[in-house]
């Protein structure tokens, strides 16, 4: 015999099955484990870009507090330069913010004697200018 060829190997439809099933389940593995590569992947991605959000959250967080507290010294230089020019305007401007936050609806009461000092402006000018004294 010089040479022998096989066309074709037909297994017995035992051994057949077997070799169906173990095939099936090398695939599968090798499927399962892709997929855990890919879930771990995707969670590492997901933990990654929840850093960054924190992160870019917590940055604009504070450059927000910065802006505002330089806005709010700015204002209050303002106001400390206006109201020391004319402190009497002062205590008559704050005597105003105290009514409108007193009485912000029709509801609000407060009991307060005549003469307090809460009243010091509603009381002193009268008509034409002139001091009512009531």
């Amino acid at each position: 015999i010089i040479d022998v060829r096989v066309k074709r190997v037909d297994f017995p439809p035992e051994v057949s099955e077997s070799v169906y099933r173990r095939m099936e389940a090398e695939r599968k593995r090798v499927a399962n484990a892709l997929r855990s590569e890919g879930f771990a992947e995707a969670e590492k991605l997901r933990a990654d870009a929840d850093k960054q959000r924190e992160v870019i959250v917590a940055e604009a967080y504070r450059d927000a507090q910065k802006t505002k507290g330089e806005g709010d010294a700015k204002a209050t230089a303002t106001y400390a330069q206006a109201f020391s020019q004319n402190p009497e305007f002062y205590a008559f401007y704050r005597s105003l913010e105290a009514y409108r936050n007193s009485f912000k609806s029709k509801n609000d009461v407060i009991v307060v004697e005549p003469n307090s000092d809460f009243f010091k402006y509603m009381k002193s000018v009268g008509r034409g200018g002139e001091k009512t004294g009531k």
